[in-house]
Parts: structure tokens; C-alpha cells; sequence
């Protein structure tokens, strides 16, 4: 069985960021009907909460630059939206 793209996500975001926390929601159901939606209510939306020691002396545009950039090839997959929540 393939793993979901918010377990594909959280393995990549393990692999690069080793974070303490970690979740990744999928939240595309609440998006059926915007913009960039695929109908199925799976896989294009989701929020991401991370706590990561690499982060304490960053600002917050750099953590979740580190974020997105970690997950820049989902967005190519077809990944609308990344919320991200540093926790």
C-alpha cells in the first residue's frame, strides 16, 4: 500500500528537519470547491505542526522557509496549500 501524501510529507520533514513534534493534517475536505481542489477531498491542502531544535534561532520566516522548502517537490505533485504552525 503507498503511503498517504501527509505520511510521505511527515517522512520527509523527519528526514530533514528531526523534529520533537510533528503532525500532518490533512485538510483538503475543507477546501471541496476552492481553487485548485481535486475533487477526491484528499491531497491538496494541509497544515503542517512542527517543532524542531534547528528552529530556536531562526526567525519565523526562516522556520517556515525551512518548512516549505523541505516540501517544495509536493507543491510539483499537485499540493495547494501548507499551513504551517511551528509549535
Amino acid at each position: 500500500m503507498t503511503p498517504s501524501v501527509a505520511d510521505q510529507m511527515a517522512a520527509r520533514l523527519r528526514e530533514r528537519l528531526t523534529p520533537t513534534q510533528l503532525e500532518v493534517i490533512d485538510e483538503s475536505c475543507q477546501h471541496e470547491g476552492h481553487a485548485h481542489a481535486n475533487g477526491t477531498g484528499f491531497g491538496t491542502h494541509f497544515r503542517v505542526r512542527i517543532a524542531a531544535p534547528g528552529f530556536a534561532p531562526l526567525p519565523r520566516v526562516a522556520r517556515h522557509r525551512l518548512v516549505y522548502d523541505a516540501l517544495s517537490d509536493f507543491t510539483a505533485r499537485g499540493v495547494h496549500a501548507i499551513a504551517i504552525e511551528i509549535l
